[in-house]
């Protein structure tokens, strides 16, 4: 099928070359001519597994090609929109500036039949607008949400866990859901499900579920704020409530909470549309779970104080990890370098270092030092701080080998990711998120 993605930043380019790979005729379309120039040459411009070898397949294939030019959108079966929806500046609603921009965009070039699907996390309500705009094209409007996590985005997009699409209930809509069915015939041929519903569910869902698991996650912290002071382990209890099958083990990991370019904004949005709707009592507890969200970070900032004595000035803080999680190189809205501001704030002598996010980094933050390889910012640290659980810290580095680069052996573990019990057993100080 021939299909165009319009936008691509994150989810695009992943979408685009995901659907190449699927067999499809795509290309994608985005404003930012540097970008179009490094994904047209196979390279993805942000760190994700897969990405880069999937973009040079779908390209020498001549199944994937990219343009700045939305009229080579034209003559597409399905338009995917996939551009992002920030926060407004100042607020917590998300800013649709974008999404309106694509939609004036390619409407001269959308055809009866045509289907434009959604991909972008918008407000409840945003979908039945756009379908008003397009009527007079012929075209039809399908919302086709997202589900994607960072680092696992290629396989989540070509073996989904789900696949919602939501349409207008016509014969209009039910053709459009056809179409999509064909679109993912492969995922939909290896199992995965196919959920038809109505414009405003499909749009839901995407806020529900980041929702969701935000509380979930911010649930364990406040699970780990009691622990602490009641001298109990949060990962034990974390993994006692796991075995119950209502509520499961994955996503309650205490730590210093979620970050990213997603799930904050998202459930700030998801809170402000609610508002505007004049429900927003139904979700006031997404306000306590922003905020104990952002506590967890207060409280890692106080862990390394409190195991240096009180005072961090002048000394050498190691910080592992700067991504707000493992596998991407993703800054925005990151606990890891959060923490790593406040404590050069307090005057610190901070080093960062990271696998793949050290160049956002570094642009973001300049005022922070930088050491490319771990073993370099360990050396002669007073303290070290693992914030993003990167394999290369949780696993690879061994406390005896750490101990022969610090000069101060005292570890803070801002994600309950090390053996607690061989970092003490080799003579370290050891502070974990919730625990004794």
């Amino acid at each position: 099928m021939r299909m165009s993605v319009i936008g691509c930043g994150y989810l695009g380019a992943v979408h685009a070359a995901a659907m190449a790979s699927l067999g499809h005729d795509v290309v994608g379309i985005d404003v930012d001519e540097q970008k179009v120039v490094s994904l047209a040459s196979g390279h993805a411009p942000f760190y994700e597994p897969r990405l880069s070898e999937l973009l040079k397949e779908g390209i020498a294939s001549g199944r994937l090609r990219f343009s700045t030019r939305v009229e080579d959108a034209a003559g597409s079966a399905v338009h995917f929109l996939a551009v992002g929806t920030p926060q407004v500046p100042g607020g917590h609603a998300a800013d649709l500036r974008f999404v309106d921009a694509a939609v004036e965009a390619l409407h001269p070039h959308l055809r009866p039949g045509d289907v434009l699907a959604g991909k972008s996390t918008v407000p409840v309500g945003t979908a039945a607008g756009i379908a008003g705009r397009i009527r007079t094209t012929g075209a039809t409007l399908a919302w086709n949400p997202e589900f994607l996590r960072e680092g696992w985005a290629v396989h989540d997009t070509i073996t989904p866990d789900r696949i919602v699409v939501g349409v207008a209930p016509d014969a209009n809509g039910s053709c459009a859901a056809d179409v999509l069915r064909e679109v993912y015939a492969a995922p939909l041929a290896s199992g995965s499900p196919f959920l038809v519903t109505d414009l405003a569910t499909a749009e839901l869902v995407k806020g529900a579920a980041n929702a969701f698991l935000a509380t979930k996650i911010s649930f364990i912290n406040a699970m780990a704020e009691i622990a602490e002071v009641a001298q109990a382990d949060v990962t034990l209890l974390a993994e006692a409530l796991g075995h119950d099958t209502r509520i499961g083990r994955r996503y309650l990991g205490a730590g210093i909470g979620f970050g990213g370019g997603c799930l904050p904004k998202d459930i700030r949005a998801f809170a402000a549309r609610a508002e505007e709707l004049g429900r927003g009592d139904a979700v006031g507890f997404l306000r306590e779970v922003d905020a104990i969200n952002l506590r967890r970070r207060d409280r890692a900032v106080q862990l390394v104080v409190d195991a240096l004595g009180g005072l961090v000035f002048g000394k050498r803080i190691a910080v592992l990890g700067a991504a707000f999680k493992p596998f991407s190189d993703d800054i925005r809205d990151s606990p890891a370098l959060d923490v790593a501001v406040r404590l050069r704030g307090l005057g610190a002598d901070v080093v960062v270092t990271d696998p793949a996010a050290l160049d956002n980094a570094r642009a973001a933050h300049p005022q922070l030092g930088y050491a490319d390889e771990r073993d370099d910012a360990l050396r002669e640290a007073d303290a070290v701080v693992v914030v993003t659980e990167w394999e290369l810290y949780r696993r690879e580095l061994t406390p005896r080998h750490a101990a022969g680069l610090v000069r101060g052996r005292v570890v803070i573990d801002g994600r309950n990711c090390l053996d607690a019990a061989a970092w003490r057993a080799a003579g370290w100080t050891y502070h974990g998120m919730g625990r004794r």
